[in-house]
């Protein structure tokens, strides 16, 4: 029968370190219920949001008037639209100051040539404090500032600001530019000029309108400034002229390059701007972290408050909080991507501009969105009603650090818990692992040691977790009572040769004896074949049970022999000589060493193992060959091999053939008990050898081999040191 392998699985300890990691489950409810918390805390905020932009916008239902402050239909003219702009502006020409969303908006003039051609520029407007800003990128090779020797303004570089006055009359401001010292900004000066564009019309420089201006790269300049929109009558009708002048010798004007409307449009163009009247209804209507907008229905800004921006101060990298929330970022985004619901596919995410769309359509509407500078806000839009229609719409936005703060400090807490958790539990269950395989490995070492190689019982009991009140425990003494059963048993077994020996003796005596008298009685008998089979039966069994009675003994028999230096070589010699008068119809071969091989060895226990030996090696040896007896010295060891042509040995039992009550002659040997081999292990070990049995290389029969220890030659042969350097 074929042993099926052995199949190793995962140990104790790390089926409970896999269990304890079921703990990691607990980090991933804790987070969809954050999330599903901050997913109504959203929806209570944009609730409460939509709420105030409704309230707002009930301040401008039905007043139209708020919404008519440009008289004329924006469609007819080209809209400049002025930007809300949040902070202060230097009058520096420089672009630090602006909003960098902002600057994507420039306006190209001329719209129909190519950017970067001479005399084109660039404009972006702006709008704070009632003043109007302007950020022109003017592309010009070569720059030609005032002469000051002239009172001509027109024969230099310069700015025509074109609009419509309070009074409805045309007014004409020219920008004109002046080095100034060193490496400090040149200046723009505006001055109030005549119907030609020539000469200034009161001869001093309006301060209320001025600039600065600064190169910005080749051929490029950047031209700041600012001019106040009380200028302007309520048309707010604005035009805006780039005057070149390339030659500063003749000084005459090469081109010029308006903010001109598209064909069919208005000569000026209309600035856009938010409604002051507006503006100040919802001026004192914002709060922290939120902004409000006033939109039209042509979606134009006519009046902003407040600011959406982080509440959160800048934390000090410096510190060990803000080192430990950047690894908690990191834990958090992992959670977050590996336990996020899936949004699933084929929805598209609204925008602001869908907000404002719809909610103009009528449809009020909250949104959570991400703003360009990575905040998290809500949008919530509130059409405005008019008699008959939509005027426009309400906006409010506000972040929503609060909830994100909340959400980041729970899972933060989650993590923490859980992290120290997860090493807390693990921590246990490897103890408690390393503990219950300690003491399950002691139970195995101790159980494995109660029984040797060859099964016999070195132990009646076990003494490790005897009193335990666990499992193991219960197992430790089911063990040990089933050694102990074992071990009675096994005395049984042991003793059970003598009793037989004792018990069958007797009537085989009396048998014998019976045999010997009806012989001698009857002489006719003496050749008869029943008497001679009946006679041979008697000594075979007498054979056999003291085979039987010599095993029981033999350990205990030798434990007392007493061992002796002999020359292993001259024995085996003188033994194999023995054996070609012994077995007349088998041939034996000696090959040994060509020196003594001292062994402390009993002779008559090693002439008992050399029988069985040569007795199995005659037996299973095929016809006409020889069995080879061979004796070696490696190193410290003596090896004595017997061989034989014949029948080999299966795989499986080479093993076992040395074990008690164990042959493998097959049904035809009846007789035999399996003890010849087994006397052989018992006399080898207690000689401090062992013995094995293998298969010879080509396969043409058996080998059984012994080693003992090899023992040092008698004081009397052994060779000086010094004599045998010399």
């Amino acid at each position: 029968m074929k042993l099926l392998p052995r199949l190793r699985g995962p140990r104790l300890s790390t089926k409970l370190v896999l269990l304890g990691l079921a703990l990691l489950v607990i980090p991933s409810f804790s987070y969809r219920q954050l999330a599903q918390m901050e997913s109504l805390l959203v929806q209570i905020q944009s609730q409460a949001l939509l709420l105030n932009a409704e309230g707002i916008s009930t301040l401008f239902n039905g007043r139209e008037d708020l919404f008519n402050d440009l008289p004329l239909n924006t469609e007819q003219f080209e809209p400049l639209f002025a930007h809300p702009l949040p902070g202060n502006i230097r009058l520096d020409a420089a672009t630090d100051d602006w909003d960098q969303a902002l600057l994507d908006d420039f306006l190209r003039f001329p719209r129909d040539a190519a950017e970067g051609r001479d005399g084109s520029f660039s404009l972006l407007l702006g709008e704070r404090a009632d003043q109007l800003y302007a950020l022109m990128r003017v592309t010009d090779e070569t720059l030609v500032y005032r002469d000051t020797e002239y009172l001509r303004l027109d024969n230099a570089d310069h700015v025509r600001l074109s609009f419509i006055r309070q009074d409805g009359e045309e007014g004409r401001i020219s920008l004109v530019l002046t080095p100034s010292e060193a490496d400090a900004p040149a200046t723009a000066t505006g001055f109030v000029m005549d119907e030609q564009w020539r000469f200034a019309a009161t001869g001093a420089a309006d301060n209320r309108i001025q600039g600065r201006l600064v190169p910005d790269g080749a051929d490029a300049w950047l031209i700041e400034f600012r001019f106040p929109l009380e200028l302007l009558g309520s048309q707010r009708f604005f035009g805006v002229t780039w005057v070149d002048v390339d030659d500063p010798v003749d000084r005459t004007i090469e081109s010029l390059t308006q903010s001109l409307p598209t064909a069919g449009k208005e000569a000026f163009n209309l600035v856009v701007l938010w409604s002051p009247e507006v503006r100040n209804i919802i001026q004192g209507l914002g709060y922290s972290g939120a902004r409000i907008l006033v939109i039209d229905d042509e979606k134009r800004v006519r009046a902003e408050t407040g600011a959406v921006q982080s509440a959160r101060p800048p934390e000090d990298q410096d510190t060990w909080r803000y080192r430990s929330a950047q690894i908690f970022s990191r834990a958090r985004h992992w959670i977050e991507t590996t336990f996020a619901p899936d949004p699933g596919t084929g929805a598209v995410p609204a925008t602001g501009d869908d907000v404002i769309a719809r909610s103009l359509a009528g449809e009020p509407m909250a949104l959570r969105r991400t703003t360009a500078n990575d905040l998290e806000i809500i949008m919530a839009a509130y059409p405005i009603v008019g008699a008959d229609e939509i005027l426009g719409t309400v906006v409010v936005e506000q972040t929503i650090d609060d909830i994100l703060a909340f959400q980041r400090t729970a899972l933060e807490e989650v993590i923490f818990v859980s992290v120290v958790s997860l090493f807390v539990v693990l921590s246990a269950l490897l103890v408690f692992a390393g503990r219950l395989a300690w003491r399950i490995r002691s139970l195995r070492r101790e159980a494995s040691a109660a029984i040797d190689s060859y099964g016999r019982l070195r132990t009646a009991e076990l003494r490790s977790e005897m009193g335990a009140g666990d499992e193991i425990g219960d197992l430790a003494r089911a063990v040990s009572n089933m050694l102990s059963r074992l071990h009675r048993h096994n005395t049984f077994l042991e003793n059970m040769p003598r009793t037989l020996r004792h018990e069958i003796n007797n009537p085989l005596n009396a048998l014998s004896t019976s045999l010997q008298n009806l012989a001698e009685e009857f002489p006719e008998l003496e050749s008869s074949k029943y008497l001679d089979s009946a006679t041979r039966g008697v000594h075979r069994i007498g054979s056999i049970v003291q085979n039987l009675a010599d095993a029981a003994n033999l350990e205990e028999s030798l434990a007392a022999e007493e061992l002796e230096l002999i020359d292993l070589k001259l024995l085996v010699e003188s033994y194999v000589a023995n054996c070609s008068l012994v077995h007349k119809d088998c041939a034996f071969e000696f090959r040994g060493p060509n020196r003594p091989a001292y062994a402390m060895i009993a002779d008559f226990r090693i002439e008992q193992l050399l029988d069985k030996i040569i007795d199995n090696a005659v037996d299973f040896h095929r016809a006409d060959t020889l069995v080879r007896v061979q004796l070696d010295v490696i190193g410290d060891r003596i090896q004595l091999t017997v061989a034989n042509r014949g029948p080999v040995l299966p795989e499986n039992l080479q093993g076992s053939i040395f074990d008690s009550m164990v042959s493998h002659r097959g049904v035809q040997n009846r007789l035999h008990f399996g003890l010849g081999l087994y006397v052989v292990r018992v006399i080898a070990e207690k000689h401090g050898g062992f013995v094995r049995a293998m298969n010879l290389v080509d396969g043409s029969g058996v080998a059984l081999m012994l080693e003992l220890p090899l023992a040092a030659p008698p004081a009397s042969e052994q060779v000086p040191i010094i004599a045998a350097r010399g």
